[in-house]
């Protein structure tokens, strides 16, 4: 099984650099519809949140890889609501990109395919401090998007993807619901953003 996984990670990469792109992708997004076993005090999950972030990418001419960060502070915290002090959301995940060949959008928008896996990291203080929340979790994303050029070297990115955690997690004293249940996280992502590429 890993001999496997190893031999189809180096035909990826073998083929992926054979024509290779890096591209730097800042960004700026809006998180929504998200749902959590985590013990939302303020039940705000759901809420639409800013997210600031960065991928980085190595594409070839249709396969690419890339590794994506986001950051979404006050995640769990909505209105004036005083519930919860610090907390936030963050994303880490590496991921494998399926675009349209290079040579049929020169001039017009990349559309592209995006899966991949990696962790979440919830994080809440509460005003009183007696149900602190820290959790990382393995987690899945999947989404596309499209890129498009304005200079050879500068363009722009839009793009969704959906993120939910995976596995059965750890209870941590933290979850709410039926039978106690493993903490567990998701929600979509939605974001625009500039595209450096050299």
């Amino acid at each position: 099984m890993r001999a496997g996984l190893l031999a189809l990670t180096l035909v990826l990469f073998s083929s992926v650099s054979a024509s290779a792109e890096w591209q730097i992708r800042p960004f700026f997004g809006v998180s929504f519809g998200g749902g959590t076993t985590i013990l939302d005090l303020a039940g705000a999950a759901g809420s639409p949140n800013a997210v600031l972030g960065g991928t980085g990418a190595l594409l070839g001419d249709v396969l690419g890889i890339e590794a994506d960060f986001g950051y979404a502070p006050g995640f769990f915290q909505t209105g004036d609501q005083q519930l919860v002090r610090g907390n936030s959301v963050s994303m880490l995940t590496g991921n494998i990109i399926l675009s349209a060949p290079r040579r049929l959008t020169r001039y017009t928008l990349g559309p592209y395919f995006v899966i991949g896996g990696g962790l979440l990291h919830a994080h809440i203080d509460d005003i009183a401090d007696v149900l602190p929340v820290s959790s990382t979790l393995p987690a899945m994303d999947i989404g596309g998007g499209a890129t498009g050029f304005l200079t050879d070297r500068i363009g722009l990115n839009w793009e969704a993807r959906y993120f939910k955690s995976v596995g059965e997690g750890k209870v941590r004293g933290s979850s709410i619901g039926p039978q106690d249940p493993a903490e567990q996280l998701s929600f979509w992502r939605v974001s625009m953003g500039l595209v450096i590429r050299y």
